[in-house]
Protein backbone atom coordinates (compact mmCIF):
# COMPACT_ATOMS: atom_id res chain seq x y z
CA UNK A 1 0.00 0.00 0.00
CA UNK A 2 1.12 3.53 -1.15
CA UNK A 3 1.73 5.99 2.27
CA UNK A 4 1.85 8.52 0.07
CA UNK A 5 -0.13 11.84 0.54
CA UNK A 6 -1.07 14.74 -1.90
CA UNK A 7 0.03 18.27 -0.06
CA UNK A 8 -0.48 21.53 -1.38
CA UNK A 9 2.25 23.82 0.42
CA UNK A 10 2.09 27.75 0.58
CA UNK A 11 5.57 29.17 0.51
CA UNK A 12 6.05 32.84 0.12
CA UNK A 13 2.34 33.36 -1.60
CA UNK A 14 2.77 30.73 -3.94
CA UNK A 15 0.98 27.33 -3.76
CA UNK A 16 3.60 24.22 -4.68
CA UNK A 17 2.03 20.18 -4.49
CA UNK A 18 4.08 17.85 -3.32
CA UNK A 19 3.86 13.86 -2.87
CA UNK A 20 4.67 12.99 0.70
CA UNK A 21 5.04 10.04 3.08
CA UNK A 22 2.36 10.77 6.04
CA UNK A 23 5.33 10.96 8.40
CA UNK A 24 6.87 13.84 6.82
CA UNK A 25 3.89 16.01 6.61
CA UNK A 26 3.71 17.97 9.64
CA UNK A 27 7.66 18.81 9.43
CA UNK A 28 7.27 19.83 5.82
CA UNK A 29 3.96 22.33 6.97
CA UNK A 30 6.43 23.37 9.98
CA UNK A 31 9.33 23.90 7.16
CA UNK A 32 6.95 25.90 5.00
CA UNK A 33 5.92 27.67 8.13
CA UNK A 34 8.96 28.65 8.92
CA UNK A 35 10.79 30.37 5.92
CA UNK A 36 7.07 31.96 5.92
CA UNK A 37 7.70 33.45 9.54
CA UNK A 38 11.14 34.63 7.91
CA UNK A 39 10.00 36.06 4.68
CA UNK A 40 7.26 38.12 6.59
CA UNK A 41 10.09 39.63 8.72
CA UNK A 42 11.76 40.17 6.11
CA UNK A 43 8.87 42.19 4.25
CA UNK A 44 8.44 44.36 7.35
CA UNK A 45 12.20 45.28 7.56
CA UNK A 46 12.79 45.82 3.92
CA UNK A 47 9.73 47.01 2.11
CA UNK A 48 11.69 47.78 -1.31
CA UNK A 49 13.14 44.71 -1.92
CA UNK A 50 11.14 41.87 -4.09
CA UNK A 51 9.84 38.59 -2.18
CA UNK A 52 13.03 36.68 -4.38
CA UNK A 53 15.34 38.41 -2.05
CA UNK A 54 13.19 37.67 0.77
CA UNK A 55 13.20 33.92 0.44
CA UNK A 56 17.25 34.06 -0.80
CA UNK A 57 17.69 35.61 2.92
CA UNK A 58 15.93 33.07 4.45
CA UNK A 59 17.36 30.29 2.78
CA UNK A 60 20.70 31.41 3.46
CA UNK A 61 20.26 31.79 7.09
CA UNK A 62 18.44 28.13 7.87
CA UNK A 63 21.64 26.43 5.60
CA UNK A 64 23.35 28.75 8.37
CA UNK A 65 21.93 27.24 11.20
CA UNK A 66 21.90 23.60 9.58
CA UNK A 67 25.52 23.72 9.44
CA UNK A 68 25.87 25.01 12.73
CA UNK A 69 24.54 22.09 14.08
CA UNK A 70 25.65 19.70 11.80
CA UNK A 71 29.27 20.38 12.78
CA UNK A 72 28.37 20.21 16.34
CA UNK A 73 26.94 16.68 16.19
CA UNK A 74 30.91 15.94 14.91
CA UNK A 75 31.42 12.98 16.98
CA UNK A 76 35.19 12.67 15.53
CA UNK A 77 36.39 14.38 18.42
CA UNK A 78 34.87 11.98 20.64
CA UNK A 79 35.73 8.89 18.87
CA UNK A 80 39.09 10.03 19.10
CA UNK A 81 39.24 10.14 22.18
CA UNK A 82 37.53 6.89 23.03
CA UNK A 83 40.10 5.27 20.80
CA UNK A 84 42.98 6.63 23.00
CA UNK A 85 41.58 5.78 25.75
CA UNK A 86 41.01 2.26 24.39
CA UNK A 87 44.42 2.00 23.41
CA UNK A 88 45.65 3.28 27.29
CA UNK A 89 43.40 0.49 28.56
CA UNK A 90 45.00 -2.33 26.58
CA UNK A 91 48.50 -1.15 27.43
CA UNK A 92 47.77 -1.02 31.29
CA UNK A 93 46.01 -4.73 31.01
CA UNK A 94 48.88 -6.30 29.16
CA UNK A 95 51.73 -4.84 31.36
CA UNK A 96 50.12 -6.68 34.43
Amino acid sequence: MDDKLSIRVNVADRYYPLRVDREDEERIRMAAKLINDKVLQYKQRYNDKDVQDFLAMAALQYVIKALELENNHDVTPVMEAVSLLDKKVDQLLTEE
